[in-house]
């Protein structure tokens, strides 16, 4: 039996954060659309929730059955895709987002833990075997198993090219060629490295180990250092704005992208230890300890607060539900 990376509520949860790719705006509170009205009214919903007729609230969770300790989350575009965290090598399945059919079961490294899509391809971080793997998305296929030149990859993000992978074991963020896997890019962070998200311009590196996160210029220069929560995690990009989950501290902080101005940090709630965080379009959703929350952006007040099963891995948004990867309870949660 293989090591085994622990998922805890306040100590080390890692997930994978889905980053957008929307191009940074210089703004405080998420795009024109989030907006809440000025006469007090609820911002307006998400015109493909209410193509779905799914505008309103509803008190519904559907589960499905995963393998083992499922904990990273990322939509190819129509199917979500989990890794799990147990023993021997890690497996990801792939579920029809429609309806949480099973699409089947691949297998990666040892100790599975971020992904990231390329357009085409799944790609999964192996923390214990110092590689990444990357999947053809229509069919599961393995198309390369690569070697990051960095000790326990991480969490990973795209910017439309190759791809980005922290390495927490070393302080290092290695930057491989999407088309074959060769390493182009190698960067020292000597505050560390944890989540990793992509605001269009800018790669943003979170230090687990120092209330801070790094902005990445592509050529691998820092562009500012901003101070956060205590042990920050995963972070999300709401299409202005840079939202951190600080794991140490039952906070998220919003940061302006363009600039890194600090807009405010914001209580989870019933999430402690928060590590998993999404957009969905028009609101937050964040992981911590049994509990989802969904966050108004605009001012960080919380919507809904809904207890799952034990412990939570990635938050993962599919243009019309959230994903979240039930780690206790072998289960995939379709809100």
């Amino acid at each position: 039996m293989k090591a085994r990376v622990v998922v805890s509520v306040s100590l080390f949860v890692v997930v994978l954060t889905v980053a957008s790719f929307i191009p940074g705006r210089a703004q405080e509170a998420g795009t024109p659309g989030q907006q809440p009205p000025a006469n007090g009214a609820p911002p307006p919903a998400n015109p493909l929730q209410v193509a779905l007729l799914k505008w309103y609230k509803i008190n519904l969770t559907t589960t499905f059955k995963v393998p083992e300790n499922p904990l990273g989350v990322v939509f190819d575009g129509e199917n979500i895709w989990m890794c799990t965290n147990a023993t021997g090598p890690d497996k990801v399945v792939k579920l029809r987002a429609s309806d949480g059919a099973d699409l089947g079961t691949f297998d990666v490294g040892f100790g599975a833990m971020g992904m990231a899509f390329d357009g085409a391809n799944v790609w999964v971080a192996n923390s214990l075997s110092n590689t990444v793997t990357k999947l053809r998305a229509r069919d599961g296929k393995v198309l390369g198993t690569f070697k990051t030149g960095g000790a326990m990859p991480w969490f990973l993000a795209f910017d439309g090219q190759n791809i980005w992978v922290t390495n927490e074991g070393e302080a290092t963020i290695s930057e491989l060629r999407a088309s074959d896997g060769t390493l182009i890019g190698k960067y020292r962070d000597k505050l560390g490295v944890a989540g990793i998200a992509f605001d269009g311009t800018y790669m943003w590196v979170t230090s687990f180990a120092s209330p801070v996160v790094t902005r990445y210029r592509l050529d691998g220069t820092q562009a500012g250092t901003f101070k956060v929560g205590l042990s920050p995690m995963n972070m999300a990009f709401d299409g202005a704005n840079m939202w951190v989950a600080n794991n140490g501290e039952q906070s998220v902080t919003k940061i302006r992208a363009s600039d890194g101005k600090l807009l405010g940090t914001f209580n989870t709630g019933n999430a402690l230890g928060p590590y998993g965080i999404a957009f969905d379009g028009q609101n937050l959703w964040i992981s911590g300890g049994p509990y989802i929350v969904e966050m108004r952006p605009s001012d960080g007040k919380l919507l809904l607060q809904e207890e799952l099963t034990g412990s939570l891995g990635a938050v993962g948004f599919d243009g019309a539900n959230i994903w979240v990867a039930g780690y206790a309870a072998n289960v995939a949660y379709k809100l």
